[in-house]
């Protein structure tokens, strides 16, 4: 989102998301590597892991509302559309580059559509959906729906994006369009309610600075710590146990 335009209890709310983010890589890590036996694919870690990545696309779609709203009243067109495809695009370069890293890193289980080419795709669509406002909700939840099916079919690796994969596929981070795109048009939706044109339609709720400011920070600086973070909890946790990771 814009800076101009930041509220920050979204700003300490996407904090509270990379937060729960790093404890959860910090326990994946601690499980790839053999350290604790620990598991993230069932339980209590499984949903934790669920909600992280559900309170973060919320906040998404609920960003990409108020970017649009400040951006229409001086764009128009394909001007428009323009600025959301190349910030979407922008993204999902990104995600090359963790698909890149993950590849020399691990081989298998690389990461091939994992959550910034998630982000990075849904920024693209967003601007055939903000026309609906309020009934993103109702289109995200279909898609959300959608996955009930989608989960029961095999396909070729070409289809990865859309939530249907060969038997043999596996990563340590995939999220795709179905249903995790349902969650970005939810929080499209969410957003015209919380702030139908760009204004705050509710009363933030005050918390200390000593609290706020912190995760106010995070929030403003999650893309950075989302591309680091993972490097730095593996180095952390070769220093501290010994294990090996390279």
């Amino acid at each position: 989102m814009d800076s101009a335009a930041r509220f920050p209890e979204i700003d300490a709310t996407r904090g509270i998301a990379i937060l729960m983010m790093i404890v959860f890589h910090t326990v994946f890590d601690l499980h790839f590597f053999g350290i604790v036996p620990v598991s993230i694919s069932t339980g209590f870690w499984r949903w934790f892991a669920m909600a992280t990545a559900s309170l973060f696309l919320l906040v998404v779609g609920i960003s990409l509302v108020l970017s649009y709203s400040r951006s229409v009243k001086r764009l128009s067109g394909f001007a428009l559309i323009k600025k959301f495809l190349e910030r979407g695009a922008g993204i999902f370069a990104l995600g090359l580059v963790v698909t890149l890293a993950t590849w020399l890193y691990l081989r298998e289980g690389f990461v091939i559509f994992g959550i910034l080419h998630l982000i990075g795709v849904s920024v693209m669509l967003s601007v055939l959906f903000f026309r609906f406002g309020k009934y993103n909700i109702l289109l995200g939840l279909l898609c959300i729906a959608a996955a009930f099916f989608t989960g029961t079919l095999q396909g070729p690796a070409w289809l990865l994006p859309l939530g249907i994969y060969p038997a043999s596929f596996t990563s340590v981070d995939y999220t795709p369009l179905i249903p995790w795109f349902g969650v970005v048009l939810a929080g499209m939706g969410v957003g015209e309610y919380l702030y139908a044109g760009g204004i705050r339609r509710f009363e933030a709720p005050h918390l200390p600075e000593r609290f706020a400011l912190p995760l106010v920070f995070l929030g403003q600086h999650s893309l950075i710590i989302y591309l680091i973070h993972q490097p730095v909890i593996i180095l952390l946790l070769a220093v501290v146990t010994g294990t090996k990771v390279l």
